[in-house]
């Protein structure tokens, strides 16, 4: 392993108050390291350096913590049956966050959801070289994903860091959240007007802000939000609409 490496991602976590072990740094080196091989065929980020790629990427994913700390408690595999979360990771991309959540913390349950095929290959490969499992990659649009029983209110906590407006992105994500639940949207920069403008769609959906933490990310100059937005009602089955919909024509 680089050595580097395992310098700037050891400095990165304790910046976020995670600890990280030898074997989970390991895994984040080979994570990389893949993720810069498979890019140079398909476009997978524009982000190849690697110290931008351990802050932008793998701490920015797991700055989930600062707005749901409760996942502290899965950094073990040992927990009991009936204490399993199940987190929805849509519009996955490269695996961001879902990824390095489940490396940071195994005793989850995730499924990351793309909707290019091409993608899914790739997350299949890392989950196989990381030797992950309880994690699945799914081929779907949020539109579709969205109305199929398996996948509909059947999660704990749906994340994402797809670039879309926040109405937008409630649509695709609340309905896979149980009541109860939680949805938390990454955001860059501050939102307040964006938050603001999607607030009435939120609660159409059934959901609520609860929170939203704004920090800069640790050793860049980036603002980040996280929306943390719970589920108080289930979703009208008219959401989500038909494929294209949400983003052409966003909740008002």
């Amino acid at each position: 392993m680089d050595n580097q490496f395992k310098l700037w991602i050891k400095d990165g976590m304790k910046d976020i108050s995670v600890d990280i072990s030898d074997q989970q740094t390991e895994q984040f080196f080979q994570y990389y390291t893949k993720m810069i091989e498979w890019n140079q065929v398909m476009n997978l980020t524009a982000i190849t350096d690697m110290q931008q790629v351990i802050s932008k990427h793998f701490v920015d994913s797991l700055s989930l913590v600062k707005a749901f700390p409760e996942i502290l408690k899965y950094q073990s595999v040992s927990q009991s049956s009936g204490d399993v979360i199940k987190v929805m990771d849509l519009g996955t991309g490269a695996g961001f966050p879902g990824i390095p959540l489940k490396i940071m913390f195994p005793g989850i349950k995730i499924t990351l959801a793309d909707s290019l095929n091409k993608r899914i290959k790739f997350l299949n490969e890392i989950i196989s070289l990381l030797g992950l499992t309880e994690i699945e990659a799914v081929h779907g649009r949020a539109e579709d994903l969205g109305r199929d029983a398996a996948y509909r209110e059947a999660f704990d906590l749906c994340v994402s860091r797809a670039v879309a407006n926040l109405s937008t992105l409630a649509e695709y994500c609340i309905p896979f959240v149980k009541r109860g639940g939680y949805f938390i949207a990454y955001k860059s920069g501050k939102i307040d007007e964006e938050l603001s403008l999607a607030k009435r769609s939120i609660s159409l959906l059934g959901g609520r802000v609860e929170d939203t933490v704004v920090f800069q990310l640790p050793g860049t100059d980036a603002d980040r939000s996280l929306v943390k937005i719970r589920k108080n009602s289930i979703t009208s089955a008219k959401y989500p609409r038909k494929a294209g919909v949400p983003g052409k024509e966003p909740l008002k």
